[in-house]
């Protein structure tokens, strides 16, 4: 497919194109486009919903892509969070392997999954790393700089892109920390005098939020007296991102003499990369192995692990479900959620509570307790932001539609007109020129593309639908053997049921169905002579689909199989 209006476009302008993160809440990716220079910030997944059966995760649909690879000048990853890198494994190698840039940790979080997903390809990666924020990169008709930010990981960098006619501010994911924790308040008001006229792209997660954050601070002294009081073991669940909080759990039980299990690859890997790069200094004899946590009294063992979001196969929910090979919930355990839930993940994690409240008799998580400060903005953050940096033209994005509309209200509020504010969906091809900026009538392809097993892509809409609706009706096979020469069925047709109804505790609906089978093929195959078994086939799935409709109110899948003898 090509794309005549976007190729055609004046070369004096600034596109900029999200591929996913403007209508869901993950799949974070932005195409900045400049006459034949293409950028790209992010390639991140978004997890499955509750209507994907199957599906491991969705990625963005890079199709506007093909034929440009030759013109990515950089891919840059704002932070190592999954929804802003988990699909560069797959997107890097499909466009070629463009040059990637990003903070250390960053790109050592790429290089990792990269290999982890194809062995031995994470050196084929062209890798820059920003050492410091004051470098500078010229990626064709873009310059590259960079500011600081604050947000739940370390190395998490906002992005500044020049341009001849316009510039664009991208914090990423950010918040405005008002105590941070052993750094200094973050100040953004040099962005207000950077070259003009200026975008800025701002995450709009918070723009329901009223309520001001959790303060840092607060958090890690709530979680210290939580620890401190704990009759038996503290269990801490958080995302095997938060190095920061991780370290500092770890600093708190040196001090008061406990030890700290460590359970989840994820969160173990980024600690030694965290270790690695200089970040995160372990104390020494702090971290125990899991399997050796009995050996310490229960009141001096701590143990963070991942599985906050209620993940099937994360440490917390094996522990719950009680196959966690070392672990088993006491009822004097503390239970701590130091973690905020995912938007979509609300149902799961209330389950998990569920459990968890059966087995233990402390658990703490935000709705009672302070003990955890999110990573995300509020309404009041976006107002200061948009108040510090005065930026000629607004974009919200990052969430549904509706997060993007209300962060527009915000600024409505504030005195930006309508024009200069611009709310785009996935595909949306936003020009900019000296003159003006509009969306263009043309969206690029943006749908979902899913992730299943190996499998990239081949699991489409009609794949999906039909899981749907093996999952909702169950699958009814129906095996009829046909003589040959006179058309007629052989016996009594066999059936396969699956998710529909229990075969035993319904012989008179099967004996019906049986029936109704043989009746369909006498009807239209019965008169000898050449047959269309294509048409037999549609036959049997619609009226044996109707048919049991009528029975049961339910509408299973239908897969009949003839077999001539």
């Amino acid at each position: 497919m090509k794309f005549k209006n976007y190729k055609s476009a004046s070369k004096d302008a600034l596109k900029i194109i999200p591929l996913g993160g403007c209508e869901e809440v993950g799949r974070n990716m932005t195409v900045f486009e400049f006459g034949q220079d293409i950028v790209i910030l992010d390639m991140g997944l978004q997890f499955p919903e509750e209507d994907m059966p199957g599906i491991d995760y969705v990625i963005p649909n890079t199709e506007y892509l093909k034929g440009k690879e030759k013109n990515i000048r950089a891919v840059i990853f704002s932070h190592g969070h999954l929804d802003h890198i988990g699909a560069a494994p797959i997107l890097l190698k499909k466009l070629g392997n463009p040059q990637i840039i990003g903070r250390p940790l960053t790109l050592e979080m790429v290089k990792h999954r990269v290999e982890e997903f194809d062995r031995n390809t994470a050196k084929k990666l062209k890798t820059a790393y920003i050492k410091d924020l004051r470098q500078t990169f010229q990626l064709g008709a873009f310059t590259l700089k960079f500011f600081q930010v604050d947000h739940a990981i370390m190395d998490a960098v906002g992005v500044i892109l020049e341009t001849k006619v316009a510039t664009v501010i991208h914090p990423g994911d950010w918040r405005i920390e008002k105590t941070p924790f052993g750094r200094n308040i973050i100040d953004y008001s040099h962005l207000s005098k950077i070259k003009r006229p200026t975008i800025l792209m701002l995450e709009s997660l918070g723009a329901l939020v009223y309520d001001s954050n959790v303060r840092e601070e607060d958090a890690v002294k709530n979680l210290q007296k939580i620890i401190s009081q704990a009759p038996g073991r503290t269990i801490i669940a958080t995302f095997a991102s938060q190095v920061e909080r991780i370290k500092q759990i770890l600093e708190f039980a040196s001090q008061t003499g406990r030890k700290v299990a460590l359970d989840g690859f994820s969160m173990k890997l980024n600690m030694e990369l965290a270790q690695k790069l200089g970040y995160v200094k372990i104390p020494k004899g702090v971290i125990i192995p899991t399997d050796k946590a009995h050996n310490y009294p229960d009141n001096k063992v701590v143990i963070v692990c991942t599985g906050a979001q209620g993940e099937e196969m994360a440490a917390l929910s094996r522990i719950v479900a009680g196959n966690h090979k070392y672990i088993k919930i006491k009822k004097e355990d503390t239970v701590i959620f130091s973690s905020s839930v995912i938007p979509g993940n609300e149902r799961t994690v209330q389950r998990l509570k569920d459990n968890l409240y059966r087995l233990s008799d402390h658990v703490y998580h935000s709705d009672i307790a302070d003990v955890h400060a999110s990573g995300h903005a509020n309404r009041s953050d976006i107002k200061e932001m948009l108040s510090e940096i005065k930026p000629d033209y607004f974009m919200p994005v990052y969430g549904n539609h509706y997060f993007l509309k209300e962060a527009a209200k915000i600024s409505y509020e504030m005195g930006w007109a309508k024009d200069k504010v611009i709310i785009p969906d996935n595909g949306s091809v936003v020009k900019f020129t000296l003159q003006r900026a509009e969306i263009l009538k043309d969206k690029v392809p943006a749908n979902y593309v899913f992730v299943d097993g190996l499998g990239v892509g081949d699991v489409g809409e009609i794949v999906l639908r039909d899981r749907q609706m093996l999952s909702q009706d169950g699958m009814f096979v129906i095996v009829a053997i046909i003589d040959r020469q006179t058309g007629r069925v052989k016996g009594s047709p066999d059936i396969i049921s699956r998710g529909f109804v229990y075969l035993r505790e319904s012989k008179d609906l099967l004996a019906q169905t049986r029936r109704k089978v043989i009746d369909i093929v006498d009807k239209s195959a019965g008169h000898g002579g050449a047959v269309n078994w294509v048409y037999v086939k549609d036959e049997i799935r619609n009226k044996v689909g109707d048919f049991l409709s009528s029975k049961t109110s339910r509408r299973p899948m239908i897969l009949p199989v003839v077999i001539e003898v």
